[in-house]
């Protein structure tokens, strides 16, 4: 085990996620002691917090102490069209959590030092081949929306005296979840290929270094705002086809359209599949951080060539 300098009490929401699970496992093999925020039904264990996020209910008591909260939970943005309901479950998991979150937590008689936060390079919209740093504007789409008032949400810790972080994420790579299996069926039943024009942007960060970057936020008390959570070298989505289709030794000559994915995905498709955002991970390069990956096709080969992955 590797011992952290200073340890803490870390408390997560989404703790059983792709990130928060392999988040969790980290800090606590640095020492800390890190508890979960568990929703109605869920196990309990020492650590844990129960909160109910929609009754904007949660343990008080069982916070104080707390020393850095981590907020990862909500509801998949890519689990369905975008109807009107659906629209009003991922607002509501992400903005009305957090600021159950905020509110609990600044009003505890010893506020924790650190407030992080998830968001997404979702906040910059379809942005064609602008180059995006943290310093760039909000898009306009619902989902740019959603992240910029998600956001707002978070930065009333920061107005309170807390320490608060914003990890935008981009598409994390990682064999075990998120939305790279699902991208690779196509390519496996040798049908894989760009999707639209195959020029838009795609910013990808892999898992292990999403993960290092939350726990870089969490332990040192120099980093705030926001912090685009991506590998330095994003690539259009005619190359990342190429990159899988190597690495799995599989074809990627397929083309789907534009309009065949608005067809079956509706907004979403314009959003998550054809937006160009061309992030670049300006403050993490800056304070020096030691990327494992910053290239895709080593990043793709260390994932997908692990054993049961091919």
């Amino acid at each position: 085990m590797v011992q952290a300098q200073n340890t803490m009490r870390i408390l997560i929401s989404g703790g059983s996620g792709l990130v928060g699970g392999a988040l969790t496992a980290r800090l606590r093999n640095a020492g800390h002691s890190v508890g979960h925020l568990v929703r109605p039904g869920g196990a309990v264990s020492e650590g844990d917090v129960r909160w109910d996020p929609p009754e904007a209910t949660i343990d008080v008591p069982a916070m104080e102490g707390v020393e850095a909260v981590v907020h990862l939970s909500g509801a998949s943005i890519a689990d369905g069209r975008w109807t009107p309901q659906r629209k009003a479950i991922l607002r509501s998991s992400r903005i009305d959590s957090t600021r159950v979150l905020v509110d609990t937590i600044s009003n505890l008689r010893r506020r924790p030092a650190a407030f992080i936060c998830a968001s997404a390079v979702g906040y910059y919209g379809d942005r064609s081949n602008e180059v995006l740093t943290e310093t760039s504007e909000p898009g306009t789409d619902f989902l740019a929306l959603l992240v910029r008032d998600w956001e707002a949400e978070a930065m009333r810790a920061e107005a309170n005296g807390i320490r608060t972080v914003r990890l935008r994420f981009g598409l994390i790579l990682a064999a075990e979840g998120g939305a790279l299996p699902q991208m690779l069926m196509p390519f496996k039943f040798f049908i894989g290929g760009r999707l639209g024009g195959g020029n838009q942007w795609m910013s990808w960060v892999a898992l292990d270094d999403a993960v290092n970057v939350a726990q870089r936020a969490i332990e040192d008390a120099r980093v705030s705002g926001p912090v685009n959570v991506v590998a330095p070298h994003p690539v259009q989505n005619a190359e990342f086809t190429r990159a899988v289709g190597k690495t799995l030794h599989k074809p990627a000559v397929m083309h789907v359209p534009a309009f065949v994915l608005r067809m079956a995905l509706g907004e979403m498709a314009d959003s998550l599949l054809l937006a160009s955002q061309g992030v670049v991970p300006s403050r993490l390069i800056a304070m020096g951080f030691p990327f494992r990956f910053e290239t895709l096709e080593p990043a793709l080969r260390a994932i997908l060539r692990r054993p049961g992955n091919e």
